[in-house]
């Protein structure tokens, strides 16, 4: 018998190549918005025990990333400020990627909601613009021209994910309770361009950012940033809590007029 690829490997051949990325400097050249949003909306798109953050923030990162090897694809971002008891940072409603491993991986992995999407990013001299689309749908976009240049930074961060598995026995029904992650992220900038411009926001049926609107708009950035993740499980939440949320990261087809059923 010669090499059978789909066999059983050896506990020493086995990878996650999803935390071997994660878990070293990956650089990207990502323009980011930050902007204020309605409060209430916040509050009502965060599942428990997750809470409102001290602004009613919502951030847009649209990027280019560059892993080893010279593979290139498009990532985004859509969260909003939130806090786990005592912990403030960050819960994603959207995640797109514009590859199958980087979206797999991390939603196995870490619980990320993420998606394929279309992702373009252009700059024509100081201007730019920067969209996400997703089945047809504009999601978002940032428009902008550089205006100057700031200091690069480093920042600390944490994100909130939660690991859950729907069940084959029924909708509306999860294999246990969901796993709840906190990401913490470490980054640091090399260049740091200020960027002056909107932010505008598609009417998607299946990603239905709309729903958050720019009340104020805080700051857009274009950084090329290297980001490195350590995540923990910290522990499960009860299914309950989490079921009337499910629609946030499965598309929900029947919008579209494709019948009952979802992807």
């Amino acid at each position: 018998m010669g090499n059978v690829r789909y066999a059983a490997r050896p506990l020493e051949a086995i990878r996650n190549r999803e935390l071997e990325a994660t878990s070293r400097e990956v650089w990207s050249d990502s323009l980011e918005a930050v902007y204020a949003t309605d409060p209430e909306v916040v509050a009502a798109v965060l599942p428990p025990p997750l809470e409102p953050g001290p602004e009613p923030l919502v951030r847009l990162n649209i990027s280019t990333v560059t892993m080893p090897g010279n593979l290139v694809f498009g990532a985004g971002w859509f969260g909003v400020a939130a806090r786990h008891g005592d912990v403030v940072g960050e819960y994603p409603l959207l995640m797109p990627m514009t590859t199958e491993q980087a979206t797999v991986g991390g939603r196995e992995t870490f619980g990320e909601p993420k998606k394929i999407a279309e992702i373009t990013a252009t700059r024509e001299g100081t201007r730019l613009h920067s969209v996400i689309r997703r089945m047809g749908f504009m999601v978002a976009e940032i428009r902008g021209e550089v205006i100057g240049e700031r200091e690069p930074s480093s920042a600390e961060r944490i994100d909130f994910y939660f690991k859950l598995l729907p069940s084959p026995e029924g909708p509306g029904l999860l294999d246990g309770d969901p796993f709840l992650v906190h990401s913490h992220k470490s980054s640091r900038e090399r260049r740091a361009e200020i960027v002056e411009g909107e932010v505008l926001l598609g009417d998607s049926p299946l990603d239905p950012v709309a729903d958050l609107p720019v009340r104020g708009l805080k700051s857009i950035t274009l950084a090329q940033r290297a980001t490195i993740v350590d995540a923990r499980t910290v522990g499960t939440v009860p299914a309950d809590d989490l079921i009337p949320f499910m629609h946030q990261r499965y598309d929900d087809l029947s919008v579209l007029g494709a019948g009952d059923k979802g992807d």
